[in-house]
């Protein structure tokens, strides 16, 4: 029983790791969305606050074919990185708000006459904001 007690929990650590997971995924999404000229990317963690996932990443695109190009960018990093597909993507018909869930992430690529009419950082404005430094393009 002494031994059991002296052992980290592995509870906390699997916590750890998954937290630290979602948080490097919304990076390499950040990052994918800084490669195609993304604007004010922001990433909110919010899983203190929702169950919905752990990360919100924010994005500008400044017309529909770069929201959809942003879009189609991180899908691919994504998969190519982190050998994962979107759950689920919606809005890519009309391109003006483009969602991607991965799950623990949760992106949002707006117009940015739709990021400020919804203006989720102020809805979400209690959240965590983690800093965000883009490295160079990727090819």
């Amino acid at each position: 029983m002494r031994d059991q007690l002296k052992m980290p929990s592995t509870l906390l650590t699997n916590e750890t790791q998954k937290q630290d997971m979602s948080q490097a995924l919304a990076l390499t999404i950040a990052q994918a969305a800084d490669d195609r000229k993304g604007d004010n990317i922001v990433i909110l963690r919010v899983a203190e606050i929702s169950y919905l996932a752990d990360y919100f990443v924010i994005v500008t695109g400044f017309s529909r074919v770069q929201v959809r190009a942003i879009s189609q960018w991180i899908e691919h990093q994504v998969e190519t990185q982190w050998q994962r597909l979107p759950l689920r993507t919606e809005g890519q018909a009309d391109s003006s708000w483009i969602l991607q869930d991965y799950g623990e992430v949760i992106v949002h690529i707006l117009l940015p006459q739709e990021r400020e009419f919804y203006n989720l950082e102020a809805f979400w404005g209690h959240a965590e904001q983690i800093e965000f430094h883009a490295q160079e393009p990727q090819p």
